[in-house]
């Protein structure tokens, strides 16, 4: 499903950004409060389980950012948003040089991954799961960063993931959101995304899951 030139000229456009975040507040909700990422937050478990977690997270990154970028892609879609590098400088310095032999993907990560990749051509698609892991690393991301270096320790150098260079969080996240609103998507294009989008909190709820179990 590919995402046409926007064909409205007045600001009269559906709050597309709303309606994401209105019909898929449970399913995010539902996600953030998962066992393992709540324990995390608390400071209940390690430097070393967050690693676990980083490790899991950069086989979903890679996946999202091998998606061919095309030349009437949306703005949205910049590379000054990848993070890929980043999670595997940091697990580098978190002492995780090897990552993929010492914290294979889980099979609720290969899914989540192999998911993603069957996706990328499919422009709304892509765009659900763009939004949710790039703003949430904008929004709650920063949060996780302060308690990460709070509880465990965690370095600068062990955190980059969480800083995107260039960007200022809070005029960024308005002008995506006023992005995918100038977009003018279809109807049925709008039903598409807001189904992905609840889609890829479940994933991520698998995958936080997965790291409890």
């Amino acid at each position: 499903m590919t995402i046409a030139p926007p064909t409205e000229t007045t600001d009269d456009l559906l709050d597309v950004a709303a309606l994401i975040r209105a019909a898929s507040a449970d399913d995010h909700k539902a996600a953030e409060s998962r066992g393992f990422v709540t324990r995390l937050m608390k400071g209940e478990l390690s430097l070393d389980d967050y690693t676990r977690y980083l490790a899991q997270y950069a086989y979903v990154y890679e996946a999202l950012e091998s998606r061919t970028r095309r030349a009437d892609d949306p703005e949205i879609f910049t590379a000054e948003l990848d993070r890929f590098a980043s999670i595997e400088s940091d697990l580098v310095a978190l002492g995780a040089a090897d990552w993929r032999e010492t914290h294979p993907a889980l099979p609720a990560t290969q899914a989540y991954a192999d998911h993603l990749r069957a996706i990328a051509d499919d422009d709304v698609l892509y765009l659900a799961h763009h939004y949710t892991r790039y703003l949430g690393d904008l929004s709650g991301g920063q949060a996780i960063a302060a308690l990460v270096a709070r509880h465990y320790g965690a370095t600068p150098e062990q955190l980059s993931f969480y800083r995107f260079e260039g960007i200022a969080p809070v005029p960024f996240k308005r002008t995506y959101r006023e992005g995918i609103n100038g977009l003018a998507l279809a109807p049925e294009q709008v039903d598409a995304l807001i189904t992905e989008v609840r889609a890829s909190f479940r994933f991520n709820s698998a995958l936080f899951d997965a790291l409890a179990a």
